[in-house]
């Protein structure tokens, strides 16, 4: 009779307990809607620290390069909230959807997200305004 794994010998692992939330995003979704071609815009998301110890924000990486993230490297104290200014070029036209991830705390991450659409905008330098050179001959 062959031997088989008896119940004693086999160990499973326990799952790692999840991590308690320490940060708060005020939103993770900024909908830029529509955006000139061209005209680089930006939005803030605010992070609040909603635990007991100082957060460390380690990282914040963008899906592409053009989408900028800006964020202070200072420790986020307990009850503090810190800015994180995203900013988006808008050189390519059509619909945009770009993911940001930030990483904390040496091992959690957080994902936001951008979105819109950038419009192409006319051809050429604005109409002469005729109506200016009849102003300029008036006297006032």
């Amino acid at each position: 009779m062959v031997s088989g794994l008896s119940a004693q010998n086999v160990t499973t692992a326990t799952p790692a307990e999840k991590m308690a939330e320490v940060m708060k995003v005020n939103t993770t979704l900024h909908d830029f809607d529509n955006i000139p071609q061209g005209k680089p815009v930006y939005c803030i998301f605010e992070l609040t620290n909603i635990g007991e110890t100082p957060l460390k924000l380690d990282d914040v990486v963008a899906s592409c390069g053009c989408t900028t993230p800006e964020w202070s490297r200072e420790p986020i104290a307990p009850n503090a909230t810190a800015l994180l200014k995203v900013g988006y070029n808008a050189a390519a036209v059509g619909h945009f959807d770009k993911f940001i991830t930030i990483s904390y705390n040496k091992n959690q991450k957080k994902i936001i997200n951008i979105k819109g659409n950038v419009w192409q905008a006319p051809v050429g330098s604005a109409p002469a305004n005729t109506s200016l050179g009849f102003l300029q001959k008036q006297s006032f």
